[in-house]
C-alpha cells in the first residue's frame, strides 16, 4: 500500500490480482461486478472503514483508473499533525 493515504492505482491492481492470485501486471483495465465487490471488501478490511457507495460512485468504478479515483475521493485519512 501506499504512504499516501488512499489506496492509488498499484494498489487496486494489487487487491484485484489476489482474487485470484495472478500477477498485478495480469489484470485487466475492466473491472467486473465479481471483482468490484472484491476491491470494495478488500478496501473496507485493511482501510477499517466501511464505504457508503451510491449508484454514481458504482458507476465509475468500472475501470482501474476509475476505482482509484472514486477511492480517492471516499477514504479520507487524515494527514499526521505537524509537530511543533
Amino acid at each position: 500500500m501506499n504512504r499516501g493515504g488512499a489506496p492509488d492505482r498499484d494498489d487496486v491492481l494489487a487487491m484485484l490480482a489476489s482474487l485470484d492470485g495472478r500477477p498485478a501486471q495480469d489484470v485487466p483495465e475492466l473491472i467486473e461486478s465479481m471483482e468490484l465487490a472484491w476491491l470494495v471488501h478488500q478496501v473496507e478490511q485493511r482501510y477499517g472503514v466501511r464505504m457508503e457507495l451510491d449508484s454514481g460512485q458504482y458507476g465509475r468504478m468500472t475501470t482501474v483508473s476509475g476505482a482509484a479515483d472514486v477511492l480517492r475521493e471516499v477514504i479520507r485519512i487524515p494527514d499526521e499533525p505537524l509537530q511543533d
